[in-house]
């Protein structure tokens, strides 16, 4: 399984178009909401958190394709499903080289990314906890959208569009600690309702993941 996750990072590194591209999406964004709704920083500011994490969903959006479609395309996947590794963990590794190569660096640069818009200080603790306990949720969902649609041509849109409305509650979540974190409020309701949903999708997908997966490679 180490082998199998090392493998996907180097893999990542070297193609290239996952990691750096997530980046400079994220930056793409951050730099243009500013053009589009004005150079008020108390505006900026108050919208802040929920822009950055619009902003992270739509770059961990942008690699999910690549998740399955390499291996898929060089026979590589499989060769990954017919050895003694189980498929709930070959999956598991992917959401985890996922959310390593391109979850992990979001949770890194959001805070450089917050003074751009005016982020209060006491804000980056809480969109760094957010990010970080959502952005897993992300990686996890994604690879179960990707393993329903590996081997389809052209079948990034037809991704995104399942993924996105799964997305949905963690965004709300995310956004909403980081809110009431920046603003002083209570955060245990957001932060409990984000961590569950990470925790429930991280317990189960891995194995719906699994079984449309083998159902594809039939």
């Amino acid at each position: 399984m180490i082998a199998l996750l090392l493998r996907d990072l180097r893999l990542a590194f070297r193609a290239g178009g996952g990691f750096g591209l997530s980046l400079a999406f994220f930056l793409i964004v951050v730099v243009l909401v500013p053009f589009g709704v004005g150079p008020e920083m108390a505006l900026l500011s108050r919208i802040a958190p929920g822009i950055l994490w619009v902003g992270a969903l739509l770059a961990c959006l942008l690699s999910l394709d690549r998740i399955f479609a390499l291996d898929f395309e060089d026979g590589s996947l499989d060769l990954l499903a017919t050895s003694p590794l189980p498929t709930e963990g070959i999956v598991t590794v992917k959401a985890i080289a996922h959310w390593i190569t391109t979850g992990l660096p979001l949770v890194m640069i959001a805070p450089v990314l917050g003074v751009l818009l005016g982020l209060p200080q006491q804000g980056y603790y809480w969109i760094i906890l957010s990010l970080a306990l959502g952005t897993p949720a992300l990686s996890v969902i994604g690879t179960f959208g990707a393993a329903l649609t590996v081997g389809i041509k052209r079948g990034g849109l037809l991704l995104s569009l399942l993924v996105l409305p799964l997305y949905v509650p963690t965004l709300i979540y995310g956004a909403e600690l980081a809110r009431r974190g920046t603003l002083g409020m209570d955060t245990i309701t957001p932060m409990l309702m984000l961590a569950g949903i990470t925790c429930a999708v991280t317990a189960l997908l891995p194995f719906a993941s699994a079984a449309v997966l083998r159902i594809n490679l039939r």
